[in-house]
């Protein structure tokens, strides 16, 4: 629910900052349209052994999941 014009402006905001910088996208390989493509060559057992972190933006709305260092 917004609230207020502010509201709605902080919402508006955290969204496109997801998606530019963290949602991944289909036609650019899984990457966000602000960040480096993906290498193709991933090492498949080191994909197995990820260890990924979840934030939530907007109270759970908008979720980014990234590697734990």
């Amino acid at each position: 629910m917004i609230w207020n014009q502010r509201h709605l402006l902080h919402v508006l905001r955290e969204f496109e900052t997801f998606y530019n910088h963290h949602r991944p996208h289909r036609t650019l390989r899984q990457a966000a349209p602000r960040r480096p493509l993906p290498d193709p060559g991933a090492d498949r057992a080191q994909i197995a052994r990820l260890d990924v972190r979840r934030h939530d933006r907007l109270g759970g709305v908008l979720r980014e999941y990234r590697h734990a260092a």
